[in-house]
């Protein structure tokens, strides 16, 4: 009885800390900017599809709604914070779509499996990466309204970026799936 409680004590305990380092990895990833033209790119997308994928839905989730909450309650933890603002005021500005997207996107990316065909892995990366784009589409044209060029502003200059890391996590994806067998 008591061996049974550790042990469930233990899995807790991993899974907090994987959230909390999951959180962590997000919020670096949001702040390193990578020189790309014609837009900077940062690894952010890369690092929500990497949670689902290496961790699963439920710490994939969870690490990025603890990032999300952490960025509401005013941590600078955001791609553009605290220089464009914190908190709830910069979570409702142009980017909220993009950010709700992470969570779906981090859920889609979970259900890639080992005996899926780098085929399947990349239809499935394209299909939760472009739940992100579509959500933050939506969003910034309701913000700044549908007669401005909303996919030129906030899709377009991403898409190059987007299909490198696309194809960065689909050639690594057997090996993190491994590992996260193995562990």
């Amino acid at each position: 009885m008591e061996l049974t409680k550790n042990i469930q004590q233990s899995k807790i305990i991993k899974s907090l800390l994987a959230v909390i380092l999951g959180s962590i990895a997000l919020t670096i990833s949001a702040k390193i900017k990578i020189p790309f033209y014609p837009v900077p790119m940062t690894m952010q997308t890369f690092m929500v599809l990497f949670l689902g994928v290496s961790f699963g839905y439920k710490i994939g989730l969870a690490s990025v709604g603890l990032y999300l909450f952490e960025g509401i309650i005013g941590l600078p933890v955001f791609s553009n914070s605290p220089e464009k603002g914190v908190g709830l005021v910069y979570f409702t500005g142009p980017t909220m779509g993009y950010l709700i997207g992470f969570l779906v996107a981090s859920f889609l990316a979970s259900k890639i499996n080992n005996e899926d065909n780098i085929i399947l892995i990349l239809t499935k990366l394209l299909i939760a990466t472009s739940t992100i784009y579509v959500l933050g589409l939506l969003w910034l044209g309701t913000l700044i309204g549908w007669d401005k060029p909303i996919f030129e502003l906030g899709a377009k200059p991403f898409l190059l970026a987007e299909a490198f890391k696309i194809l960065l996590l689909a050639l690594i994806t057997k090996k993190i799936i491994k590992i996260r067998n193995f562990i």
